[in-house]
């Protein structure tokens, strides 16, 4: 998912340079995806950067070959903000034709945690999807606060996702959050929008989709989300979430000053 406006970091940090050869957060994910036995990348993007994400695949791939391009602001009705992780998502029903992968184009997940992802799948039936979450304290900037979804799990699936606000690590070392308010250990599980799902997926999308516009279509800023969508067909029994646990450690960038730790961390993966 490479849609976003990035208006915290202040541009388009989709293609922002991290890597030591010039690499963005997208092409990490490409490399380890395909390492993981993923077929096909399907990039979801705005049609005013796609000439420059393509230019910059280009360079570092030498052709576009293997690579299909969906533009969200182009599906559906028209707005300034896109209309959420779930809607990027539904964008795709037109190109991708089996089990996949969602990340965020702007963020490090690590090599094993999309072979995490891709063994949940192995032989996983239309009712079975998979989240792979994160340990906090490996998502946490050096400074700032974030939010995040933080998942409850029984027997490896996932009973729920509270996205919480506010979370920071205070000056005495305990990670605390605002929204809910309250204290988080290290080990805390959360999501950060790495998801396994099947095929089947799409015909809910939609499905919900028709429902939240025809309840927010004249709102410019309600979003329909990805982590909704499974927690409602959680929650009606249409679905069951597997939660692997990857042991890597998140990065990204949300404000200007998190660029620099992110390319010091990533200067030799």
């Amino acid at each position: 998912m490479a849609a976003g406006l990035g208006s915290r970091f202040g541009g388009t940090k989709q293609l922002v340079e991290v890597g030591p050869n010039g690499e963005a957060f997208l092409d990490f994910a490409i490399k380890d995806a395909r390492a993981a036995g993923c077929s096909q990348v399907v990039l979801i993007i705005r049609s005013d950067i796609e000439a420059d994400v393509q230019a910059h695949l280009e360079r570092q791939y030498g052709s576009l070959d293997g690579f299909a391009f969906v533009r969200q602001d182009e599906f559906g009705p028209q707005r300034e903000k896109p209309w959420g992780t779930a809607h990027a998502i539904l964008s795709t029903k037109d190109v991708v034709t089996g089990s996949f992968i969602v990340v965020n184009a702007d963020d490090y997940y690590g090599p094993s945690s999309f072979q995490l992802a891709a063994d949940a799948l192995d032989g996983a039936d239309d009712n079975t999807a998979a989240l792979v979450a994160f340990q906090l304290a490996k998502t946490l900037p050096d400074e700032g606060a974030v939010s995040r979804g933080v998942c409850a799990v029984q027997d490896n699936a996932l009973e729920s996702i509270t996205e919480t606000h506010g979370i920071a690590r205070a000056e005495d070392g305990v990670i605390r959050s605002e929204d809910p308010a309250g204290e988080l250990a290290d080990d805390t599980m959360v999501s950060m929008n790495m998801f396994g799902f099947s095929h089947s997926l799409f015909g809910h999308l939609a499905t919900q989709w028709d429902e939240f516009y025809e309840q927010f279509s004249e709102e410019p800023k309600t979003e329909y989300l990805l982590p909704d969508v499974v927690d409602r067909l959680r929650n009606e029994g249409q679905l069951s979430v597997k939660v692997p646990v990857s042991q890597e450690e998140w990065i990204g960038v949300t404000n200007p000053h998190d660029l620099e730790p992110a390319r010091a961390k990533l200067a030799h993966r």
